[in-house]
């Protein structure tokens, strides 16, 4: 199961912590959202002990949306020892989203 990011949380698994973090951020009201969830649960994994993959509702944790300038949902923003180092904002295919990160793994 994907990671829950939340605004209590993030600086900790996120921002202080090596490696590769992939963070989507979506809300339950949002479409688009509904179709990458099941990739974002897949790539969880399939890169389990590699990459952190998880999930951060905007809806309730509106502190590091804001500070991302998350204005469209979904967004995965891809992050190495905590720099974004890519972003994929609109729906997209679980291909597309690991390629991004297996780029960065290289």
């Amino acid at each position: 199961m994907a990671f829950e990011f939340t605004d209590g949380n993030f600086k900790e698994t996120v921002l202080e912590k090596k490696g590769l973090t992939v963070v989507d951020f979506w809300a339950e009201w949002c479409g688009p959202c509904r179709i990458i969830g099941p990739h974002i649960e897949e790539l969880s994994k399939e890169y389990a002990g590699r990459v952190l993959v998880g999930k951060l509702n905007v809806d309730f944790n509106p502190e590091v949306a804001m500070k991302y300038g998350i204005r469209s949902i979904p967004t995965v923003l891809v992050l190495k020892d905590g720099e974004v180092v890519d972003r994929q904002v609109g729906a997209t295919s679980k291909q597309v989203l690991a390629s991004k990160i297996e780029a960065q793994l290289a």
